[in-house]
């Protein structure tokens, strides 16, 4: 098994800190956080559907737009 070393905030690590079970490494932390949120996107998955393609990706492009801009 190969180790990488990650370069994160500070204040992202305390948010960490407050997350992280007292018999867990960060690796375990990090799996546990990754496996509820790819849960969470399977039961979504299908809930939402659009009949025009074309307007779905341009509603997404503008979004982007907006958080990336201003």
């Amino acid at each position: 098994m190969g180790f990488k070393t990650i370069t994160i905030k500070e204040s992202i690590y305390k948010k960490l800190l407050l997350l992280k079970r007292k018999d867990e490494s960060f690796s375990d932390l990090f799996d546990r956080l990754s496996k509820s949120n790819i849960q969470l996107l399977e039961k979504m998955r299908g809930s939402q559907t659009y009949t025009d393609k074309q307007e779905m990706l341009h509603e997404i492009t503008e979004k982007r737009k907006e958080k990336r801009y201003g």
